[in-house]
């Protein structure tokens, strides 16, 4: 029997998805928000499709900041923005 793969919600289109296709962001115990790359970062973590629309949503409905009860900075979204263009790019 085939192993089952974790499953997780987008905050911004609020589908279920594997969680490798999905970009996680955490709330460091000092408060921080970071990029979760590795996916095994210690903190509350919160997920995102790899989409641009999906981000979008993500800040006009201020879902992160209900979700990990930190005000993200724009760096934030910045950096997230260029992950999914990067990754867009690779996948052509």
């Amino acid at each position: 029997m085939p192993r089952r793969l974790p499953q997780r919600t987008c905050l911004g289109c609020q589908t279920v998805k594997p969680k490798r296709e999905m970009i996680r962001i955490v709330r460091t115990p000092e408060g921080d928000l970071i990029v979760d790359d590795t996916g095994k970062k210690s903190g509350r973590g919160a997920y995102v499709c790899p989409n641009l629309d999906c981000l979008e949503l993500l800040r006009k409905a201020k879902r992160l900041e209900k979700v990990l009860e930190v005000p993200p900075p724009p760096s934030l979204f910045e950096e997230l923005r260029e992950r999914i263009l990067t990754t867009s790019d690779n996948r052509r």
